[in-house]
């Protein structure tokens, strides 16, 4: 199922009021921009949190009758509900504040890891009112039926779990590989041995709903900007470590696609032509074999004891504790990410780098020596602004990234959405 295209981390501004003279020819009707105000403003509510009615006519350029109006119409269909404020002693009449009905609306997230499957329940406003996880033992080889298979018993069982009345509003999967937007197909996923997978049509089925599939490290860029540490910047670039590395790039407030949706594998950008380790893509030198878990683990000695995050997190530790080859393989991989980083800025002058999934955990004893590389192979005017940062959303971010895209089609028309659920 595709999804509408995301907006900008606090929705797309809506006119300056509903009011005014008849709509020009070729322009939009009284109609189409009242439903796009709802849709701005059940988005202000939804990723800013309750807000006054007074704030959001500042927000969206309205005059407080329009946004009396619009809020009644969200609160009438279950939506936001409005209350007095928990201050009410300053002086005049109160504004109402709004907030979002987040145990009543509510959607399905679900994020295909290479060793773990995680589903939630996720509720209106970025809520996580319940979650399952089952770690997947085997890495290589993954039968698409017996994920799909444990994902939607997930599934049933959060819905199960909801209060009379609740609704969901759509489902969202992050899947680790290259996805095809308009079907939630798996195009490739070399860690999991999927090619041509049917894994958005299969889940729907299992579940009996509509699921939209996106890039795990596309929908944790999108997460990162509209709710964790890319908040205000509309130009940033989401490195996410698995046993490989994924990216999402933000240009202008929106995720950078590509022709076909396929955009961002910043992964496969070749670091080390000459004498680099091989990659599950076929090439050699790519960013992920250079800087994944497979990289840090052998060069910290560690091949053949703990795999995945512990394993990261083990080396990591290590370090910490004085541990010279853990110390050095930080370096080493330091290095390599810093070249690649310093690429990545120099092509897109992002003002923000966020290291995100293993590489959260990796950044912090690797800084110095991105930092280095930065210096030396960034254009200055480039490397100005820039920060580097790690994930403010932690693991959660590809999993509220999936809730995100699941979202969607109820913040482009919440009405008619809702009315299509029920």
């Amino acid at each position: 199922m595709t999804a509408p295209s995301p907006q900008g981390p606090h929705g797309s501004p809506g006119p300056h009021g509903s009011q005014g003279p008849p709509t020009p020819r070729g322009g939009r009707t009284q109609e189409e921009i009242r439903r796009s105000n709802l849709g701005a403003l059940l988005r202000h509510v939804h990723l800013n949190g309750p807000v006054s009615r007074s704030a959001l006519a500042g927000r969206m350029g309205l005059n407080r009758s329009t946004i009396m109006a619009l809020t009644a119409e969200l609160t009438a269909a279950g939506l936001v509900r409005e209350e007095l404020p928990a201050d009410t002693r300053r002086a005049g009449r109160p504004s109402l504040v709004v907030r979002p009905e987040s145990g009543r609306v509510y959607v399905l997230a679900f994020d295909v890891r290479v060793d773990r499957l995680v589903a939630a329940r996720v509720g209106l406003g970025g809520v996580i009112l319940d979650r399952r996880e089952a770690v997947r033992r085997r890495r290589a080889d993954a039968d698409l039926d017996d994920v799909v298979g444990v994902l939607a018993e997930f599934g049933r069982e959060l819905r199960r779990e909801t209060d009379p009345g609740s609704v969901c509003a759509g489902v969202g999967a992050a899947y680790c590989g290259m996805i095809r937007p308009a079907d939630g197909t798996v195009r490739y996923g070399p860690y999991m041995g999927w090619v041509d997978q049917a894994f958005g049509d299969e889940l729907a089925a299992g579940l009996g709903l509509p699921v939209s599939v996106g890039n795990e490290a596309h929908l944790g860029a999108l997460a990162e900007h509209e709710r964790g540490a890319g908040v205000g910047f509309d130009n940033l670039v989401y490195l996410h470590g698995d046993v490989g590395v994924g990216g999402g790039i933000i240009v202008g407030g929106r995720l950078l696609g590509g022709d076909g949706g396929y955009g961002c594998e910043l992964g496969h950008m070749v670091i080390n032509p000459y004498d680099g380790r091989p990659c599950m893509c076929g090439s050699r030198g790519c960013l992920e074999a250079e800087v994944g878990e497979h990289a840090l683990i052998d060069a910290a000695g560690r091949s053949g004891e703990l795999t995945g995050r512990e394993g990261v997190r083990a080396v990591v530790a290590a370090a910490g504790r004085g541990d010279e080859a853990a110390a050095e393989a930080l370096r080493k991989i330091g290095d390599w990410l810093g070249i690649g980083v310093a690429n990545l800025i120099n092509l897109f002058n992002p003002g923000l780098v966020i290291f995100g999934g293993m590489l959260r955990d990796v950044y912090p004893g690797s800084a110095e020596h991105v930092r280095r590389r930065v210096e030396a192979n960034v254009l200055l005017i480039s490397r100005e602004r820039v920060r580097l940062r790690v994930s403010a959303l932690g693991d959660d971010a590809t999993l509220i990234g999936a809730a995100e895209l699941a979202f969607s089609s109820l913040m482009a028309g919440p009405l008619e959405a809702l009315a299509h659920m029920r």
